[in-house]
This record gives C-alpha cells, structure tokens and sequence, in this order.
C-alpha cells in the first residue's frame, strides 16, 4: 500500500505528526489509528466471507483480487484456452506499419523525388519553385457547385 514512500517522507511524516499532536498525545493517536485500521481490516474480510458463503459451491475458486480489470486481463491473456495470444499477435499493428514504411521507403528510393518522366521516357526535372500556369488548372465551373 505505501511502497512508494521513502525514508525521507517517513521521517518527515514522523516530524509533522509529533509537531501537530505533541509527543504527549501522539501514542493514543497511533493506537487509535491502528484500533481503526483492525477494525477496518475485520469488517472486509467479515463481508468476503458472507459474500462468498452466499454465492454458493460454484464460485468457491472465487477472487476478491479478479474484480481489478488489470488483475482480471492478466489472468485471461496467460489463459490461452480461447487463442487470446494468436488474436493479440494479428492485432499487432507494428509490423504492418513498417511494412507499409518500407515500401514507401523503397519506392521512394527507386524513383528520385521531384523528377518526372518526358514524352521521351527520360527523366525531366521539375522546378518546384514556380508557380504553376493557369493553363494547369481545371476551369471552375459555377454550375457544378
């Protein structure tokens, strides 16, 4: 539950408790506050046990833990009774990404950029600094739209 506080939050925690409830006060709080906790700890593992005892023989392999999603995921995926692994690995869209980036790669690389091909068949340059004629436009058409 606290596996991410360190041994500098602890002592600081310690600091600020013995600073707000004086160190007079501060063992009745701690023994209230563990009081609390039992109590706590008691009444869930009470309603487990009715909960458990009234779903009945059937669910008696039953996991409070299997109600978290990613609990309930985990144990699904390393169960591979439905192929779950065989659907993940079609689902994986990586490879089919670096296919696609390899071809356009490789196309990219087959024909030089910005060049086209004349009449001829040879190779022409084209300069992509120019604005295109109004000759290369398709007339608009009003009625059209």
């Amino acid at each position: 539950m606290f596996n991410d506080i360190g041994p500098l939050e602890l002592v600081t925690l310690v600091v600020l408790a013995v600073i707000v409830f004086g160190p007079d006060k501060l063992p009745k709080v701690i023994q209230d506050v563990a009081r609390t906790i039992r109590k706590i700890r008691e009444f869930s593992e009470s309603a487990k046990q009715d909960i458990r005892s009234e779903l009945g023989p059937e669910f008696k392999d039953f996991e409070f833990e299997d109600l978290n999603p990613k609990t309930f995921i985990r144990k699904q995926l390393d169960n591979d009774d439905l192929g779950l692994k065989e659907i993940r690995s079609s689902l994986d869209l990586r490879k089919e990404i670096e296919d696609v980036a390899e071809s356009v790669h490789y196309e990219a690389d087959s024909t030089p950029a910005a060049e086209g091909t004349g009449s001829t068949g040879t190779a022409t340059k084209i300069d992509m600094t120019k604005k295109p004629a109004a000759a290369d436009h398709p007339p608009f058409d009003m009625d059209a739209t």
